[in-house]
């Protein structure tokens, strides 16, 4: 009798576990404005235009990359700004698969994740460095980027950089 009590225990204990109803967290877009202007700050990035690239972001946007462990602000980041092609010629940028755009119930998140392929050649070298990367940005109610996250291994661009 213990043993069938066990397993009706058991045999309940899964099914309650398995039969749970789903639930939505949110939704994933493949096309959106968010999007747009992310590809727009990757634009005004490789044509150096830093009033259009500015004005995407939030004045208190901030900014993150995995080599570091320090935040940096809107007006620190402006200052580094085109700071690659002082050490790099033909820069670019170009998508990795496509963005997606994140729009998360808790909190009402909005974030866009994309994939990125820099490239630029050396001008100390004359070699083509490559780096594959994922950006996560955020935003505000008022459709600015207010924090920008950027996760990849650019040891080989901040060697010529000088910065790490």
């Amino acid at each position: 009798m213990k043993k069938i009590t066990l397993s009706i225990a058991f045999l309940l204990g899964f099914v309650a576990t398995y039969a749970q109803s789903e639930k939505t967290n949110g939704t994933i877009y493949i096309k959106h404005p968010y999007i747009d202007i992310v590809n727009k700050s990757s634009n005004a990035y490789q044509t150096k235009n830093i009033t259009e690239w500015t004005a995407l972001y939030a004045d208190s946007a901030k900014f993150s990359f995995s080599w570091s462990d320090k935040t940096i602000s809107l007006k620190e980041e402006i200052k580094l700004f085109g700071l690659d092609y002082k050490f790099f010629d033909k820069i670019s940028v170009k998508t990795y698969g496509y963005p997606d755009y994140l729009h998360y119930v808790e909190e009402d998140s909005k974030i866009v994740q994309s994939w990125w392929t820099w490239s630029g050649t050396s001008k100390k070298t004359g070699k083509v460095v490559k780096v594959l990367y994922v950006m996560f940005d955020w935003f505000n109610a008022d459709g600015k980027i207010l924090l920008e996250s950027t996760f990849g291994d650019f040891s080989k661009l901040n060697a010529e950089l000088g910065t790490k």
